[in-house]
């Protein structure tokens, strides 16, 4: 038989360890309930975050409280809303973990600053839900371009610097390992290529631009270009070390007398010199189930592919 003082302690020690368990679980739900709303700094310069507790559970719920902050006022005079300026967001959805927010004719009046702050505050702040893996912008329904006319497409996160510490125009330099064709256009021709590049454009899609502006003057009669350059860039994406490349219908379009071969391999070659890109998978606005010249179909995952690279003489 237990004593009653024996009793007494081992009732006390059950409702200590209650206890403990009910502030574990009470710390967990209030650490899940935090996220970082991004705000604009006045200047233009550059986002910074603030910590904000959700008041909803439910996905689609926080989905709109977080939305609400982004168009509200900060309490702090030095910072702005991203969502807070003339342009209207007229509605958005959540398909496949993408969420689509779409916008009104206002948004494309903003300067190319000011877009680019908006769109990373955003992106980074939904980026946060559990089950929005993506985000995208259109502007009365069609997809949001940038200056130069190419899709934006799809985002994430990690596609933006942070800048709670770094200004939006901060510029790197990178070195790239591209892969053209040869005179022929049967085998693929290495060459090197160091560039200054704005830190908001991901490697992916750097190196996808330097694709389809083509080798260059210092390799003329060395190497020659692969990809249309009509192409435009829908969208570029990687997860889990496959890079899903969504090109525009121009790239069916060679300009060039090359090998399918040729052409997949220079993209997906290129790709993979970069330390986060092991496969390739390439899409026609937003279609894999296309054949590229009548023998290659797209569907597949392409992987390195040295036996095409030929050594320059």
């Amino acid at each position: 038989m237990i004593d009653s003082k024996k009793r007494i302690g081992l009732l006390c020690f059950l409702l200590c360890l209650v206890s403990l368990l009910s502030c574990g679980k009470k710390e967990q739900a209030d650490t899940d309930s935090l996220y970082n709303i991004y705000v604009i700094n006045m200047e233009e310069t550059r986002i910074f975050a603030r910590e904000y507790k959700v008041k909803e559970t439910q996905q689609d719920r926080i989905i709109e409280e977080l939305l609400g902050q982004l168009a509200d006022i900060p309490e702090k005079p030095n910072a702005k809303a991203p969502l807070s300026g003339e342009f209207k967001l007229l509605d958005y959805s959540l398909e496949d973990g993408q969420l689509i927010l779409n916008f009104d004719e206002q948004y494309k009046k903003q300067s190319v600053t000011t877009e680019v702050l908006i769109r990373a505050a955003v992106v980074r702040t939904m980026n946060q839900i559990e089950g929005v893996d993506y985000v995208s912008f259109q502007v009365q329904s069609s997809p949001l371009t940038d200056a130069s006319g190419n899709v934006i497409g799809i985002m994430s996160a990690d596609m933006f610097i942070d800048n709670t510490e770094s200004e939006i125009n901060s510029r790197e330099k990178a070195k790239l390992r591209l892969y053209f064709a040869n005179e022929k256009g049967d085998r693929l021709v290495e060459v090197i290529r160091i560039l200054e590049y704005s830190t908001n454009v991901s490697m992916e899609k750097l190196v996808l631009e330097e694709l389809i502006k083509g080798p260059g003057n210092q390799v003329r009669g060395v190497a020659f270009p692969v990809i249309n350059p009509a192409t435009k860039i829908v969208s570029v994406t990687v997860k889990d070390g496959t890079c899903y490349v969504n090109l525009s219908e121009h790239f069916l379009l060679q300009t060039n007398h090359v090998t399918s071969e040729v052409a997949i391999y220079s993209i997906a070659n290129s790709l993979i010199e970069l330390s986060n890109v092991n496969r390739v998978q390439i899409a026609v606005n937003g279609d894999s189930n296309v054949m590229f010249k009548e023998n290659i179909s797209l569907s597949g995952i392409f992987d390195r592919n040295l036996d095409l690279i030929t050594a320059v003489e």
